[in-house]
C-alpha cells in the first residue's frame, strides 16, 4: 500500500477543489434558465448564445449571466429566436444546425472551446453556411497558429506579439454610420477590460467603435510606435465567402450591461450578423438592478483564492 504525506495530500485535495469549482454545477437559480430549447418555428432567426465556463472573479466574465440577458432581451426581437448553450459548446450539437447566428462568450487562448479538431471543424462548417458570427471580450484571443483562421472568421485576431489588453475607462466620442451603431450615442463604459492593437484581415472589416488607449497599457513594441492612435475594439466583418461577423473587445465587466448603449450595439450586432434588419433607432432593451445581480457563477473558491495573491 502507498502512503502520501500530509503536503501532498493536502495538495492534491485543493487541486480536485479548484478542478471542481471550475466546472461547477449550476447554481439554483442558474438550473431556472432554459438551456438548448430549440424553437418550435423554423422561419425564425435562431441565434445561438454560447456562453464560457466559470472564470475570473465574480462580476467578470459573467459569460452565463451575460448570455441569458441577451436571451431574454432578444426573446422580445420580432422574428427573433435565441438558444442558449453554456459551459462553452452545445451538448447537442444539433442546436447549431441552422443557426442564423452564433454568438461567442468565453475564454481565449488554449481555454477556447471549440479547439479541438471536431470542434473546430463544426465552427468551419457554420463559417461556409454563410452563418453570422459574434465574439466577445477575450475570446478573440487565439492560439498563433489560429490566427490566420481567426482572421477569416471573426475579421481579426488578438495576438501578444503586438496585442495589449487592461483594464481602464474609456470613452467614445464619435460614433461612425453602421446599421450596428444605429441609436447609439457618445458614451462611457468605466473600469472594463479591452483588447486592442489586434491583427484585422485586410479587406472586408469596417471599425465601429474607436477609442483612446492609455499610453502605459502599449507594452508591445507596434503599440508603442502608435501613443495617441484611437484603437479600434469594436467591428462589423463582410467575410468575402459570404456571412457577416461582428466583434467587440469589452464585455469584460457584468455591471456594463447596465449602459444602454454597450447593450445596443451588441444586440445590434446580433441582428446584422444574423441578417435581420436592425431598428433604425437600434435595439431596445432594459434592465433592472435585480436582472443584472441574476445568474453569477459560484466563484467561492476563485474569489478566496485571489484575495490570497
Amino acid at each position: 500500500m502507498r502512503f502520501f504525506s500530509h503536503r501532498t495530500l493536502t495538495s492534491l485535495f485543493f487541486s480536485l477543489l479548484l478542478v471542481g469549482n471550475s466546472q461547477a454545477e449550476f447554481t439554483s437559480e442558474q438550473q431556472q434558465v432554459p438551456l438548448e430549447v430549440l424553437p418550435t418555428d423554423p422561419a425564425l432567426a435562431k441565434v445561438v448564445l454560447i456562453a464560457g465556463s466559470l472564470s475570473n472573479k465574480p462580476g467578470q466574465h459573467e459569460y452565463f449571466a451575460g448570455c441569458s440577458l441577451m436571451m431574454e432581451w432578444l426573446k422580445k426581437v420580432p422574428g427573433v429566436a435565441p438558444v442558449m448553450v453554456a459551459d462553452g459548446w452545445p451538448k447537442n450539437e444539433a442546436v447549431l444546425d441552422g443557426a442564423r447566428c452564433v454568438v461567442i462568450y468565453m475564454d481565449g487562448g488554449d481555454k477556447l472551446a471549440f479547439l479541438s479538431p471536431e470542434r473546430w471543424a463544426r465552427m468551419q462548417s457554420l463559417v461556409d453556411a454563410g452563418t453570422g458570427l459574434v465574439i466577445l471580450h477575450q475570446a478573440i484571443d487565439c492560439p498563433p497558429d489560429r490566427a490566420t483562421t481567426f482572421q477569416n472568421w471573426f475579421g481579426a485576431a488578438f495576438q501578444g506579439d503586438i496585442g495589449c489588453r487592461g483594464h481602464w475607462d474609456v470613452k467614445f466620442d464619435s460614433i461612425p454610420q453602421h446599421p450596428i451603431n444605429q441609436g447609439l450615442t457618445p458614451f462611457e463604459l468605466l473600469k472594463d477590460g479591452w483588447l486592442y492593437n489586434l491583427h484585422f484581415a485586410e479587406s472586408g472589416v469596417t471599425p465601429l467603435l474607436n477609442c483612446p488607449m492609455p499610453d502605459s497599457s502599449r507594452k508591445s513594441e507596434d503599440a508603442k510606435a502608435h501613443v495617441g492612435r484611437a484603437e479600434t475594439v469594436a467591428w462589423a466583418y463582410e467575410r468575402p465567402k459570404g456571412g457577416r461577423s461582428f466583434g467587440f473587445t469589452g464585455c469584460d465587466l457584468h455591471a456594463n450591461w447596465a449602459d444602454a448603449n454597450q447593450r445596443r450595439l451588441v444586440l445590434n450586432g446580433i441582428l446584422w450578423t444574423s441578417q435581420v434588419e436592425v431598428p433604425a433607432t437600434g435595439v431596445d432593451s432594459a434592465i433592472t438592478p435585480e436582472a443584472l445581480a441574476k445568474n453569477w457563477d459560484r466563484k467561492v473558491f476563485l474569489k478566496k483564492t485571489a484575495a490570497k495573491k
